[in-house]
């Protein structure tokens, strides 16, 4: 396999991990339109930082490190839940605020932060690299360093260049957006996360059912 067409592929993974909406992706938008290009662009970057890593274990062949990750799922699901939770109350009941630009390291160090821990923190992830590595012939068999690093490098810029592309084009709309439908992204938005919350809750207390579904 040459090393552009691994790279392709790589991206491809990339952009296919990054793309289904999630709480990530809901609090990209809601970030972008609220606080600005830089406070998106940095939850983005979290997001793409931590498929790099799922990519990672994945491309290296981690069997061990993969399966004791899928072994403490429950534990990640009771931890992202609690954590999704507290993040969707607070901004329910912080309310939407005016737009805002710039809003100094520390903000745009817990954007970066909170994006990266909930995008380690859904155990779906690295089920779906593996779905997407077999779905476009990538075999961690097949990879050693030089290979490795290609793989991660795309899977980071093809992850990243989806979060990009998604900021870009809520930025052209900021504008347009009133604050009445400010209001309602902003509540919208923090419903969606408590939501993907008691999900995590439910499938810690209950199982999850679309994993008993494919089995």
């Amino acid at each position: 396999m040459g090393e552009g067409y691994l790279f392709l592929k790589a991206v491809i993974v990339g952009m296919g991990i990054a793309a289904p909406v999630g709480p990530v992706g809901v609090l990209c938008v809601r970030r972008t339109l609220s606080g600005g290009p830089w406070l998106g662009l940095s939850s983005g970057l979290g997001a793409a930082i931590a498929d790099a890593l799922y990519g990672a274990i994945a491309a290296f062949g981690l069997t061990a490190l993969g399966d004791w990750l899928l072994e403490q799922q429950d534990w990640v699901r009771l931890g992202g839940g609690l954590f999704l939770l507290a993040l969707g109350v607070a901004s329910w009941l912080r309310g939407p605020r005016e737009r805002r630009g710039y809003e100094g390291n520390r903000s745009l160090t817990w954007a970066f932060s909170s994006a990266l821990l909930l995008t380690l923190a859904n155990p779906i992830t690295l089920l779906s690299f593996a779905a997407i590595f077999a779905a476009v012939g990538l075999s961690s068999a097949d990879a050693g360093l030089q290979a490795g690093v290609i793989i991660v490098t795309g899977v980071f810029l093809g992850s990243a260049a989806w979060w990009l592309g998604l900021g870009g084009l809520v930025l052209l709309l900021r504008e347009k957006v009133t604050s009445g439908w400010m209001r309602r992204i902003h509540y919208g938005a923090a419903l969606l996360i408590i939501s993907f919350g008691l999900y995590a809750l439910g499938s810690f207390l209950l199982g999850d059912p679309f994993a008993a579904s494919t089995m």
